[in-house]
């Protein structure tokens, strides 16, 4: 069989997104994703609701990304899936499925570390996307994981540094809970951010040594901080959020940024990469900018569409395991923890 013309179907369901993917020798031909609306309400993530959720969506998901590549289901080469880390029971939905059609069109099954992918997501075949070259250090950013990652090849990576409590995306959730903000908050805090004093207010960097991160301690003096302020002046938020978002945001960013100089420092390693839904923020992205100039790295940003829980990450490495013939078994079983 010609490496040339390899179709691959990604799927995606570590957390609240159903997601599928077709990728035909490294390029993607459709990056399909529903999102489930319902978790708004509950300012959270329900496991329990997520994973019935995948089950209602991925028939249709997985049939539009056939329809928009416009291939059949015939001419598909393997089947790559989410293996892990995220919520159990939505991965067991799309491991099941994956396994399901891999086995009844008798073609080999990948199974894809969700944290691999989105490091990996910079490989894409995509117009105008440069990639980086190895070693590259890649933080990773998301509602459930914050990470700097030593990548030396698709397949050698090494975490270096993670966070020992909260992760970045869940600083900024629940800090936009405490404002009274909907879910997601990231969004909206950058959208303020833009609009407000970055100094404003001043908020405690945590001390954790190394490369690791903390934001548990962050957003206990967020709350308490609010909770003394409104208590003077019951209109203190409508007042001054979008200063109070310029502040937090600034706060989160410096943290990562200041770990990020460290791991370039201690590895004399200048190309930085940045994943995961956080990496959509538009202060990250400024700050890395910042960055080439001032310390001579080279950054790589992904696509936005490439940065949030997709299955176009997920098809790519599973492109990459077809051209080494590194295919699971059948007996393959979902890992909530799976590290890289």
């Amino acid at each position: 069989m010609s490496k040339q013309n390899v179709y691959i179907l990604g799927i995606e369901s570590s957390c609240d997104d159903t997601a599928a993917a077709v990728i035909h020798n490294g390029k993607i031909l459709s990056n399909m994703i529903a999102s489930q609306k319902i978790h708004e309400m509950y300012g959270g993530v329900v496991p329990e609701l997520a994973s019935r959720a995948h089950q209602q969506n991925i028939v249709p998901v997985v049939a539009q990304a056939l329809a928009k590549a416009n291939i059949s289901k015939d001419q598909l080469q393997a089947i790559a899936f989410t293996r892990g880390p995220g919520l159990m029971g939505s991965l067991l939905v799309g491991t099941s499925f994956a396994k399901s059609i891999a086995y009844g069109l008798n073609i080999p099954l990948i199974d894809v570390n969700h944290m691999q992918a989105h490091i990996l997501a910079h490989f894409i075949d995509e117009e105008g996307l440069n990639k980086p070259p190895f070693p590259f250090l890649a933080m990773t950013i998301s509602g459930g994981h914050t990470q700097i990652v030593k990548v030396e090849n698709y397949f050698d990576m090494k975490v270096i540094g993670e966070t020992i409590d909260d992760a970045v995306g869940e600083a900024f959730d629940k800090s936009g809970k405490i404002l009274g903000l909907g879910y997601p908050a990231g969004p909206e805090i950058d959208r303020r951010a833009a609009l407000g004093s970055p100094k404003a207010f001043k908020f405690t960097k945590p001390k954790v040594d190394g490369l690791n991160f903390s934001f548990s301690g962050l957003k206990t003096a967020i709350l308490y901080f609010i909770q003394k302020e409104t208590k003077a002046n019951k209109n203190f938020i409508e007042e001054n959020l979008n200063d109070i978002c310029a502040s937090i945001q600034y706060t989160i960013i410096g943290i990562l940024m200041d770990k990020l100089k460290l791991a370039s420092k201690q590895t004399g390693i200048k190309h930085i990469a940045i994943g995961g839904g956080v990496s959509a923020n538009s202060g990250i992205r400024q700050a890395l900018k910042d960055s080439e100039q001032k310390f001579g790295w080279t950054s790589y940003v992904p696509k936005f569409e490439f940065t949030t829980d997709n299955a176009a990450m997920i098809a790519m490495v599973g492109y990459l395991k077809f051209l080494e013939s590194d295919f699971s078994e059948q007996n393959v079983t979902a890992s909530a923890r799976l590290k890289i």
